[in-house]
């Protein structure tokens, strides 16, 4: 069973994603909050598996309510999935990522997509929706030198630099076994090394890593 809490400022859309929520058989609704103070006290309180967390609201927006949540000790097992209507921003985007948060999706997605991104960022995968993939990528289109790997890549093999690729392209891990004529759980035990050697710890940092060093650019589109 999936706890969750929802938080955000507006009540429709905080009492529509719990009603979401509580329709389903593998969740609960582990509770709600209206802003970013009341997210961190309750995630404490309630210790929720998944927080659906809006960006802009008031007293403590969700970004930095998002790292206090994900740097919390003592709550080391709370993912953050930011609900928002800012996916086209990629500096939202990137800004999520490094404060924590396992994945984004748009406010305006279809409720099983919402529901589906839930049980993702719970089953320790990272989500970046296409459009904010997207947004990325024309971000840092043109940062890097085309075809020279970025030192913070250099201790990868060349193995794990494609399978970097095909994950900040948006594949699923399926997608890439069958790309690549491996087996899936082949697929995870790269992507794992590849995130010790890197320093991050779900998919959607690595995504945003790839932009950064330019793994990933319009070329790969």
């Amino acid at each position: 069973m999936i706890d969750v809490l929802v938080v955000d400022d507006q009540q429709l859309i905080r009492n529509a994603v719990a009603d979401l929520v509580t329709r389903e058989s593998d969740m609960t609704l582990a509770g709600t909050a209206q802003n970013g103070v009341e997210a961190v006290r309750k995630t404490r309180e309630l210790d929720p598996d998944v927080v659906v967390m809006d960006i802009r609201m008031p007293v403590m927006d969700g970004i930095e309510a998002t790292h206090l949540i994900t740097q919390d000790a003592d709550r080391p097992g709370a993912r953050v999935l930011i609900l928002t209507t800012f996916e086209d921003d990629a500096d939202y985007v990137v800004r999520g990522v490094r404060s924590g948060a396992a994945g984004f999706v748009g406010k305006g997605a279809e409720p099983e997509v919402i529901l589906e991104a839930i049980r993702t960022v719970h089953r320790g995968e990272g989500l970046l929706t296409p459009r904010a993939t997207r947004n990325l990528l024309d971000r840092y289109a043109g940062s890097t030198t085309p075809g020279r790997l970025h030192p913070d890549l250099h201790s990868l093999t060349p193995r794990e630099v494609d399978i970097l690729r095909l994950v900040a392209e948006g594949n699923t891990n399926q997608a890439i076994a069958e790309r690549l004529g491996i087996s899936v759980l082949t697929v995870k035990t790269h992507i794992n090394r590849t995130m010790a050697k890197v320093a991050r710890h779900d998919r959607a940092q690595l995504v945003v890593l790839a932009f950064e060093t330019g793994l990933v650019t319009p070329h790969y589109r």
